[in-house]
């Protein structure tokens, strides 16, 4: 008597399709990365709660400065709507500074940017794809800041004449302009971040350049610190947050040797900055291991 056996059908190995990882796949990958994680979404929002919150609180000193016979400045002189917003982003721009910083430089901490370098082995695609993605969450967060701002300082303030018009084209370039400014030095950090690999020494340094210089270049009494402190990244960049008149009045009042720029070359200064620091970035990421 025989027994059947049964024998399974022969199959072809057929060889799996190579999957191609394209750069959309990189900006939804950065995206779900970027916002998944706690820091970010506190970071901005402190952002967003400190710039509001600051144009409200400087806006109601400003209105509640005291008249001339009362010890306060001359008339006239008692600044306008656009201030408030000025010294808020100059206070609030150190948190989407920090965000810039660590969105690179928590991925050498962690160890998990060998797994991004793994994905894409070109590398330089990945870089690009997180600048991407900082840029328009920075510049997005900025518009709602920006507009909330504006729209809280005319509520409580325009019966006091002291808001903006959005409708006036002078004004209009200064207000996106900031958002603009904004995203613009979150990719400054972003820059350093990628340069230095290091969070303490990417923030220590951003912090130094954006807070510390500007102090020290401007109190030094010494000609080359003074030529060189309208092209110092932060200060370069906020030109372009200033309307033409706020630009004449610090043109009127600074030294003869100190280049005024406008606000267009302002922002290509620290345009050609990050240019720098991220190409210098980008070619040690080509050279250097993981």
């Amino acid at each position: 008597m025989s027994t059947a056996v049964a024998t399974e059908p022969h199959r072809h190995a057929t060889p799996l399709r190579e999957q191609k990882l394209g750069f959309g796949h990189l900006l939804r990958g950065e995206w779900i990365k970027f916002w998944s994680v706690r820091s970010t979404t506190w970071t901005l929002s402190i952002f967003l709660i400190a710039t509001v919150g600051l144009v409200v609180l400087i806006s109601l000193a400003f209105v509640n400065v005291p008249s001339p016979e009362e010890g306060g400045p001359p008339e006239g002189t008692a600044g306008n709507p656009l201030d408030p917003l000025s010294i808020a982003v100059t206070l609030a721009q150190l948190a989407v500074a920090v965000l810039g910083a660590l969105t690179i430089t928590s991925e050498y901490s962690t160890g998990m940017i060998r797994s991004s370098l793994t994905a894409v082995p070109k590398r330089l695609p990945m870089l690009w794809s997180k600048a991407i993605v900082l840029v328009v969450s920075v510049f997005a967060v900025a518009v709602v800041a920006v507009a909330l701002a504006m729209t809280l300082q005319w509520v409580f303030f325009d019966s006091q004449g002291f808001s903006v018009d959005a409708t006036d084209p002078e004004i209009i370039r200064p207000l996106l302009g900031t958002a603009v400014y904004l995203a613009t030095i979150a990719l400054f950090s972003y820059s350093l971040g990628a340069l230095m690999r290091h969070s303490a020494a990417a923030l220590a340094t951003v912090l130094g350049v954006l807070l510390v210089a500007p102090i020290l270049f401007s109190a030094i009494p010494w000609k080359p610190l003074q030529q060189a402190f309208p092209f110092l990244p932060g200060v370069a960049g906020q030109q372009f947050t200033q309307t033409t008149e706020q630009l004449e009045a610090a043109a009127a009042s600074s030294g003869p040797d100190v280049v005024d720029l406008t606000a267009w070359a302002g922002y290509g200064v620290l345009i050609a900055w990050i240019v720098l620091i991220l190409g210098v970035a980008a070619v040690l990421l080509k050279r250097r291991d993981a």
